[in-house]
């Protein structure tokens, strides 16, 4: 493998409107926010990543605000100039840097897409020479609709999004929108492949309420406890049929081996992002395949950058279940890359055949991205 001597690093504070507006039991996303990040190496190759963080720290601690800070002032300077003769070992050089996964996520997914690039690879297969397999040349994905007004507005969003071919719908509840909600939603699509998102909204005390969804023939119920939490899941493992996926709760391999230990988690929402990026991706996808624990991608609403790595990563084999990686069509219009991402009959997005990330990242679109970061002047960055 060719090495890459990171040159330059540049950042790029953005705003995208949805094409929908999201609501989850954190609130309304008032729209999209993240760092980009582009890194040009010695040779003039250019890689870019994504910090996907939020504009407010509810998904996690991070924002736009505090990723471009601890990018710009710690990260890029402790990069610039590196020689990188392995993407994986790229992770070691940051480590003297504790936390900020999202922010690390950014910087790490960029070294990645150049050192393919340089080495003339496709990212997919990159991912897939890290542990031992081939791309499937494809991500089975699902859709996620926030919370809406009423069952009835719920409802016709699942059908649009059925009829579009999304074969797994996930579904955002919270405390007094949930269970009677559920029950209604099963009663109208009894076939329909189902799955609830908590995003931490509730607590232990909660298990008897939460064990009502048993009977509705779920696929999953994700992340219905503290975000930090592995133990009381366990505990409530013991109280619910419904299989336990976690999401927030899993920010390094070594958080996915304890909620094993537990028996705090029955599927597992990995997202790139939320671990620091594909390093810590590639070992929790190994203990994945090693414990046979279904697999699937999550996304955090990632422009083209983002969501073409995490396509990339999603082809992997060991990924199991259906991922949140929807259709471009689904958040942005348009994205900042080209070709968008196309849902095709049987529900999956196609690994794009460019070599990197394989998309194209246009450079009018971020400008006016940045512009809009600036002009909405909610979260000042410095």
């Amino acid at each position: 493998m060719r090495p890459i001597t990171i040159k330059e690093v540049a950042l790029y504070p953005i705003a995208m409107p949805f094409v929908e507006p999201l609501k989850t039991s954190f609130g309304m996303e008032p729209f999209k926010g993240a760092v980009l990040v582009e890194i040009t190496t010695e040779e003039g190759i250019k890689g870019w990543g994504e910090a996907a963080v939020a504009p407010e720290p509810g998904y996690s601690g991070e924002t736009v605000a505090t990723s471009y800070h601890v990018l710009k002032h710690f990260m890029a300077p402790l990069m610039t100039g590196k020689t990188i003769d392995d993407p994986y070992k790229a992770r070691d050089v940051l480590q003297v840097i504790r936390d900020h996964h999202h922010a690390r996520a950014g910087i790490e997914g960029a070294i990645w897409d150049a050192f393919a690039r340089a080495n003339n690879m496709r990212l997919a297969d990159l991912f897939a020479s890290y542990v031992d397999a081939e791309s499937t040349n494809r991500a089975v994905v699902g859709v996620s609709i926030g919370i809406q007004p009423t069952v009835e507005d719920t409802l016709a969003i699942i059908r649009k999004r059925m009829g579009q071919g999304y074969q797994r719908i996930k579904l955002k509840i919270k405390p007094g929108w949930d269970v009677d909600f559920a029950k209604a939603i099963r009663a109208e699509l009894p076939d329909a492949t189902i799955m609830l998102d908590a995003n931490s909204a509730y607590t232990l005390t909660d298990a008897e309420h939460l064990a009502q969804f048993d009977d509705l023939n779920l696929l999953m119920i994700e992340q219905p406890l503290r975000s930090y939490d592995i133990y009381e899941h366990g505990l409530l493992n013991h109280h619910i049929e419904t299989p336990l996926c976690l999401d927030e709760s899993i920010k390094t391999a070594l958080d996915l081996r304890l909620a094993l230990q537990v028996n705090a988690i029955d599927i597992l929402n990995l997202k790139p992002a939320r671990v620091g990026g594909f390093a810590e991706s590639i070992d929790i996808y190994k203990i994945c395949v090693e414990h046979e624990l279904p697999l699937w991608i999550g996304g955090m609403l990632e422009t083209g950058i983002g969501r073409a790595a995490n396509v990339a990563f999603a082809s992997l084999p060991g990924v199991t279940l259906p991922c949140d990686i929807s259709a471009t069509d689904r958040y942005f219009d348009p994205d900042i890359t080209e070709p968008p991402f196309v849902l095709q009959p049987d529900s999956t997005l196609n690994v794009p055949n460019g070599i990197g990330i394989g998309v194209e990242v246009i450079p009018e679109r971020v400008q006016e991205a940045v512009a809009r970061w600036y002009e909405l002047d909610m979260y000042p960055i410095g």
